[in-house]
């Protein structure tokens, strides 16, 4: 499984930016795909992930959504509202057996995309 994350960029506070992370390798929908960020000096934390259902950390919720278009074998992660505290590298992750409760585990997850980096300011 392969994943490539893009999208990020340079923004103000208060614009969106939408990432997203083209999957091969396996379908989608036999995943579990989660989003999560590294800020500079700051441990990676849990953005959001879908499963059966998305689940966001509270920081992002009301603001981010996670979806996914199985078409392209592509999950997205719509920004809104953003905020400088959201700069950070972005990961995408996958991983085929993620239960519900370890969803937020970064190592949970077996495949990593290459990370993209989104930078808000104020």
């Amino acid at each position: 499984v392969q994943l490539q994350a893009c999208g990020g960029g340079l923004v103000r506070a208060g614009d969106s930016l939408k990432l997203s992370c083209a999957v091969s390798g396996r379908t989608v929908s036999r995943l579990v795909i989660a989003w999560f960020r590294q800020a500079p000096g700051k441990e990676r934390e849990f953005v959001a992930a879908f499963k059966s259902n998305p689940s966001y950390a509270d920081s992002v919720k009301g603001r981010f959504t996670i979806s996914r278009d199985s078409a392209k074998n592509t999950v997205y992660l719509q920004m809104n509202s953003l905020k400088p505290e959201d700069t950070a590298v972005y990961y995408c992750a996958a991983g085929a057996g993620v239960i519900l409760s370890n969803m937020r585990n970064g190592p949970a997850y077996n495949y990593w995309g290459q990370g993209t980096e989104v930078t808000v300011s104020s």
